[in-house]
């Protein structure tokens, strides 16, 4: 089997032990889950969950407890029956176009990079063409947590075509959940779990999917582009500098918005929500003074956002975003350095992959567009990486450094990330997004060039 070696509280053996007399016990193993499969019912034993508090980010204060997420370790082989379901779910919804398309979270061949190569082209094009956008990046509170059963279930009956038996093991699954919080050795009294879907569930993150599968088609009804990464909601509009009356239907936009997430048990939290007017300076000008309305609370336009890891500039140019990036890897690379002389070279690598070349490659397709003035500061940093793995002085030549590491640059790091995120569009590893972007050259006579797998340059 395929699943990680962690055992949970529930289990009745360590999950080592598990996998190692896994040829004894798989036609059991086999017959639990056909069984419930067939008969629709979910054994209570694997309806029971341990709730291990994680903060949501290193650097928050411990002592808030909205700062940590629930995460649900469940039996291990409860695990292995969601695993089935959501095999057999996930090709239902393939194979029916059910998923929402601008939907890239918890989906194969999706990513946050898909997403925002898929936002980023559209807000570059919307520039080039002469208008100036508004970028809305809305935040739910909670989210996993105030699913409502009923709600859910009524989804994948009426929108998503699950019907007796199929249905019936889903209510199963949901209802009569039980949870309890273990932290240092101590644990808390069970408690009956009415909403939400389990954090840390196999199939809870493709229930939240489904849950907000209605959320596509208002904001469409308004005329509105938007993209979705898991819970995560973006909204941008494209206008004319002198178009200042479309920010009403915006604003319309995210006001059915939360009277939908309020129907449905959700909270949009207009403190966390941020948006940022993108354009060429002298068109945006005209919209810096504008505020969007959202619960009462006017949110104003900032200079940068982060979205999806990456920080946005007004201008689209990824400068705050490179920025960011290196002060971060230089105070990861100064702490490496402490250490260097007491770590073996395969360790040290490891750590900067971690904590620096991760930083460097993360989102990088989006940085293709940029000059090599703004790459340089990158280049730098795995420059300095370089050689602190293997002790080169900053006197000597970086480019044979480099080559023995086996490492690219980071201008043609990007240029490979272009290229092996056009062969996945081109071979059907892509979301389809981003395969409706690329158009095959069709020359308007017949040429010796017609089968040469160009493109149309946008």
């Amino acid at each position: 089997m395929s699943s990680k070696t962690s055992t949970c509280l529930l289990d009745p053996i360590p999950t080592k032990l598990f996998k190692d007399i896994l040829p004894v016990i798989l036609n059991t193993i086999i017959t639990i889950i056909n069984t419930s499969l067939e008969n629709g019912y979910v054994p209570q034993s694997f309806k029971f969950a341990v709730i291990k508090p994680l903060l949501k980010k290193p650097n928050l204060d411990p002592d808030i407890l909205a700062n940590y997420r629930p995460i649900s370790n469940l039996p291990f082989i409860s695990k292995v029956l969601e695993k089935v379901v959501v095999k057999q779910l996930y090709r239902h919804l393939q194979d029916n176009s059910l998923f929402e398309k601008f939907q890239s979270g918890y989906r194969a061949y999706h990513s946050t990079e898909t997403a925002l190569v898929k936002v980023t082209n559209d807000l570059l094009l919307a520039a080039d063409a002469g208008l100036v956008s508004i970028l809305v990046l809305l935040d739910l509170s909670a989210a996993f947590d105030t699913i409502d059963h009923n709600i859910l279930l009524q989804r994948l009956e009426c929108e998503v075509g699950i019907r007796g038996k199929a249905l019936c093991w889903f209510k199963s699954y949901l209802s009569n959940r039980y949870q309890f919080v273990h932290v240092n050795q101590q644990s808390s009294p069970c408690s009956q779990v009415s909403y939400g879907v389990p954090q840390g569930s196999v199939l809870g993150p493709i229930l939240f999917l489904l849950y907000m599968l209605p959320l596509g088609n208002i904001i469409r009804s308004h005329d509105i582009n938007f993209h979705c990464y898991a819970d995560d909601t973006q909204l941008y509009l494209s206008m004319k500098p002198d178009q200042t009356n479309q920010i009403d239907r915006l604003s319309d936009c995210i006001r059915e918005i939360k009277t939908w997430m309020t129907t449905n048990y959700l909270r949009l939290n207009p403190g966390k929500t941020e948006v940022i007017i993108l354009g060429p300076h002298k068109l945006r000008e005209c919209l810096s003074k504008q505020i969007i309305t959202l619960d009462n609370v006017s949110v104003s336009s900032s200079s940068t956002v982060r979205n999806l890891g990456v920080l946005f500039d007004q201008d689209i140019s990824f400068k705050a975003h490179i920025n960011l990036a290196c002060k971060t890897a230089y105070f990861h690379l100064r702490n490496i350095a402490k250490i260097r002389n007491i770590l073996p070279r395969s360790d040290a690598e490891k750590l900067i992959h971690a904590f620096v070349s991760a930083r460097l490659d993360y989102c990088n397709s989006l940085l293709a567009a940029c000059p090599k003035s703004v790459l340089k500061n990158f280049q730098l940093v795995q420059n300095v990486a370089a050689r602190l793995l293997t002790g080169t002085r900053r006197r000597e030549h970086i480019t044979p450094v480099l080559k023995s590491l086996h490492w690219l640059p980071v201008e043609f790091r990007v240029r490979f990330k272009i290229l092996l995120l056009t062969y996945k569009i081109l071979n059907g590893m892509a979301p389809t997004y981003l395969q409706d972007a690329l158009t095959p050259y069709q020359p308007i006579r017949a040429l010796r060039s017609q089968n040469a797998g160009l493109l149309v340059t946008p």
